[in-house]
């Protein structure tokens, strides 16, 4: 009985490592991104998104986000660009479907052009809230499919400018943890 006890003991222990190695140590995306400021001037932006994220376990990572958006609506050339990093909890009860979401935190930057003069908005405090889910590809799984929507808000001379940013990334998956 009591080789019975040690015997399920360490089978269980086994298979929690060999789930705990499923996690990848870190994850680079980078992808298409839809960015919407949805208050004030309701301007669509159109660019790309790409993260770096470390995975401390299976379900607590850090992660970094650069985005770099353009639009022309109406005769102004806008650029904007988000830089922020911050927490990700991701639920990895499937190797094939992991949904995590993460508060990014840092700055942005906008640029506008107006019939060949430039000027500029500045770098701003800007948070986002948000997840996504990755699929992966194949047997391996190093490879996913990330759809991902954040909120994010910029603090502009004490108030929230309200913006939305829909990806769709390639995520790769390195190492094991």
């Amino acid at each position: 009985m009591n080789k019975l006890l040690w015997s399920a003991f360490a089978l269980s222990l086994l298979a929690t490592a060999s789930h705990a190695q499923e996690t990848p140590a870190a994850e680079v995306a980078a992808g298409y991104s839809h960015f919407h400021i949805i208050k004030g001037l309701t301007i669509g932006m159109d660019g790309g998104s790409g993260s770096a994220a470390f995975n401390a376990n299976d379900w607590f990572g850090v992660v970094g986000d650069l985005g770099v958006y353009h639009s022309e609506p109406c005769c102004v050339d806008l650029t904007a660009t988000t830089y922020t990093f911050g927490p990700r909890f991701s639920y990895r009860k499937s190797d094939r479907i992991v949904p995590f979401a993460q508060a990014l935190f840092g700055g942005s930057h906008f640029s506008t052009s107006y019939n060949g003069v430039s000027g500029s908005g500045g770098n701003h405090f800007t948070f986002g809230l948000g997840g996504g889910l990755d699929i992966a590809f194949g047997r391996s799984g190093k490879v996913a499919l990330r759809p991902q929507g954040d909120y994010f808000g910029v603090r502009v001379n004490g108030s929230t400018i309200s913006n939305v940013r829909l990806s769709l990334q390639i995520v790769y998956r390195i190492g094991r943890r």
